[in-house]
């Protein structure tokens, strides 16, 4: 990095004192970009640089943003399942309309950039983050190339936390399905308590309360126990939050770009 910033004076690359995500690195560059149009792009050239000119085209018919469509993803079966598992996911729980498609590749005018950089969201991701600014934007199908090196760090385990951290820090939707989830529930249990109370009262059931004390006990722990770990997530992200460290820290910047 250094010796391109030596290179090309336009060029300007910044050293994080350590690995913050993927999404706060994305923030600090876009906290130094000076351009009136700004371009996010992964490292890995599955995005292609080839492509910017397109992106910028089409922006200039009129649009603030321009997000980069991927016609096939290169990527193994596995990780696409776990995508398109991930994006349904975060869309119905946050309300907003996610592609799987589509990432951070894309064009964005200043104005959107500051936007995004406004939220003071202490968990970062980009791709939610412009949809939720809004703005008017379209879109543009792109190639999307084969890893040239290396494997992704997405795994599994990796995405099940993104997907976490972020439904709870844009939607507060799993609360008021669990609230939802906890008045079926109740409703179920009643009816439930109703039936073994006809049992009793008509003589089916020999051993009175044993059932149905057994049914509430369970059905009310599960309730309580799902319910207030969902609230301590929120705690914690709110916690999180209250903390106020910084998004990023940067070590060191080379070039004057």
């Amino acid at each position: 990095m250094k010796q391109e910033c030596r290179k090309r004076p336009h060029v300007k690359g910044i050293r994080l004192s350590r690995n913050f995500g993927q999404h706060s690195a994305i923030t600090a560059g876009l906290g130094l970009a000076k351009g009136d149009w700004i371009v996010v792009m992964d490292c890995d050239l599955q995005d292609r640089p080839d492509q910017i000119s397109t992106l910028y085209s089409k922006a200039l018919e009129g649009y603030d943003i321009v997000f980069a469509r991927r016609r096939v993803r290169r990527d193994s079966r596995l990780k696409r399942i776990y995508s398109r598992a991930f994006y349904s996911v975060f869309s119905y729980l946050t309300g907003t309309a996610q592609d799987a498609a589509i990432a951070n590749f894309g064009i964005y005018q200043k104005k959107v950039i500051d936007a995004v950089l406004s939220m003071d969201d202490n968990i970062r991701y980009f791709p939610a983050m412009v949809q939720w600014v809004g703005f008017k934007s379209t879109r543009v199908d792109v190639e999307h190339s084969p890893r040239a090196q290396g494997d992704s760090t997405y795994n599994l385990g990796r995405l099940l936390r993104l997907a976490v951290n972020n439904i709870v820090s844009f939607s507060d939707k799993p609360l008021r399905l669990a609230a939802q989830g906890g008045l079926i529930l109740s409703a179920a249990s009643f009816a439930i308590g109703l039936f073994y109370l006809a049992g009793y009262l008509f003589g089916v059931i020999k051993v009175a309360g044993f059932a149905s004390l057994i049914i509430s006990i369970w059905l009310t722990a599960g309730i309580n126990i799902f319910v207030l770990g969902l609230v301590g997530i929120y705690v914690g992200k709110a916690f999180e939050k209250i903390k106020g460290r910084p998004i990023y820290i940067i070590d060191e910047e080379a070039g004057s770009g």
